[in-house]
């Protein structure tokens, strides 16, 4: 009797442990799945168009603008929180700001400042600036003027629309700047070594002047004044532009905050301050905030950093793209094919590009991953689209980027998708051989971006707007 109940006890004592093994076994095979996926809400790609949910590092951390996007929920110049953004206006710009760099790259843009109505002066060529999504508030002058401005790493001059409007001004949502009531103001001579064609001056002050690929324009006076980021913050002496005479679409904003690699962009000008070091995280969504900040106060212990190259944009910063993995499968991507052309990181061109060779095979790896979802037509700049009708959660393959240095980036599962409506969600990505392979910002969401300029260096961690 006792030997068949021990013999029993082994019986189950056996059962329990392959049990737990088989157990085991699938729950590692169900972390390895886990380790190439991720399960998102559907309902996550879809911004609210009321309610804005701001960053917490922003307000955390010194030297900190907020950044929303201007069409969402927490954007001031939003005049209508609940109209659905115009995507397809928003891709169609962005196409032209990609464009533009190819033709700048090419040397075939236009002097757009030279039809600039009063003002004959030879312009610097701006790339178009395509989708102006994200946004900073600022203050200018003494008293204090707050303005929205636009922030791009692929411009250098900072400038604002200033009254009087001596030629034209766009519609812009805040009162404009009027140099007249700071005691902080000052143009800039033309016997100034900061003043870079002495020809172009108005009774002894420089001009500035500044022509975009799309025809938007930017013409005045080169001045010095004083910026205020928080009360703490206060920097004297910013050269900028103060622009009297200035049409395109800047979308309400008063104008550009130059954080490109040029001598007059901002971080360079702030060196002594900032060591010419700045962050940013753009929000998961319109209705989410992230933040822009100068110096290295907050930067996370786990940014990893690859090094900044030699762009083939003068106004943009170059990064080395050495290969992209999707789930568990690496790209077959030869060593020349990004190094023809190079790579760049921009905040302001919207969906990243990729060489043509490099997109179909990135595309063929994720439809291949994505078959069990239905598919739908494609919109736009895109070619890959799904219907999520229905579904509460989709499992995308998750997708990382390896840059120079053995930096490995992997992107948010919200920077993977570009939703137009839940029955048509594309596959954020294009292919393009006539320009360099740009890292566009529907890819930078949630990361936190580090430009350490004096370093020579870019750095990326994860959650980077919490």
């Amino acid at each position: 009797m006792n030997i068949m109940r021990n013999f029993l006890n082994m019986i189950i004592l056996l059962c329990v442990c392959l049990n737990w093994c088989f157990t085991e076994g699938a729950e590692k095979r169900e972390s390895g799945k886990v380790l190439d996926s991720y399960t998102i809400q559907v309902s996550s790609l879809f911004p609210s168009s009321s309610s804005c949910v701001p960053s917490s590092k922003a307000s955390n951390t010194k030297s900190s603008l907020r950044v929303v996007h201007m069409h969402g929920a927490c954007s001031h110049l939003s005049s209508n929180k609940d109209a659905r953004l115009d995507h397809d206006e928003i891709l169609r710009r962005d196409q032209a700001r990609v464009e533009s760099i190819h033709s700048k790259l090419s040397k075939n843009i236009a002097d757009e400042v030279s039809k600039a109505k009063s003002t004959e002066l030879p312009a610097k060529n701006g790339i178009t600036l395509g989708s102006p999504n994200y946004i900073v508030t600022i203050g200018i002058g003494t008293p204090k003027h707050d303005i929205s401005l636009i922030f791009d790493t692929g411009s250098d001059l900072t400038w604002t629309q200033c009254e009087p409007c001596l030629g034209s001004c766009y519609s812009q949502k805040e009162p404009k700047f009027n140099p007249s009531s700071s005691s902080s103001y000052h143009n800039v001579s033309c016997s100034s070594p900061m003043c870079e064609n002495p020809a172009s001056c108005s009774a002894s002050n420089c001009l500035y002047g500044i022509g975009y690929g799309d025809g938007s324009v930017t013409v005045g006076f080169l001045a010095k004044e004083k910026f205020t980021l928080t009360n703490s913050d206060v920097l004297d002496d910013i050269y900028f532009g103060c622009g009297e005479n200035n049409k395109g679409v800047f979308n309400g904003s008063a104008g550009i905050l130059g954080l490109g690699p040029g001598k007059f962009s901002f971080p360079l000008q702030t060196t002594t301050t900032y060591n010419n070091i700045f962050s940013y995280c753009l929000p998961s969504s319109a209705s989410n905030t992230g933040h822009l900040t100068f110096g290295s106060a907050g930067i996370s212990q786990s940014v990893k950093f690859t090094p900044i190259t030699s762009s083939p944009s003068s106004s943009h910063y170059g990064i080395n793209i050495i290969g992209i993995n999707v789930g568990d499968k690496k790209l077959e991507i030869t060593p020349t094919v990004f190094s023809t052309r190079g790579a760049i990181i921009d905040s302001g061109t919207v969906i990243t590009r990729l060489p043509t060779k490099v997109y179909a095979e990135l595309r063929s790896v994720f439809k291949e991953k994505m078959s069990s979802y239905k598919a739908t037509s494609g919109r736009s700049i895109f070619d890959t689209c799904y219907d999520f009708t229905g579904l509460e959660t989709v499992t995308l393959p998750k997708i990382s980027f390896s840059f120079g240095g053995g930096t490995v980036v992997e992107l948010d599962g919200i920077g993977i998708l570009y939703p137009f409506t839940i029955s048509q969600v594309c596959f954020a990505f294009a292919g393009n051989d006539n320009i360099p392979a740009i890292f566009g910002n529907v890819q930078q969401k949630t990361l936190e971006i580090v430009h350490d300029v004096a370093g020579r260096r870019v750095g990326f961690a994860p959650n980077g707007c919490s």
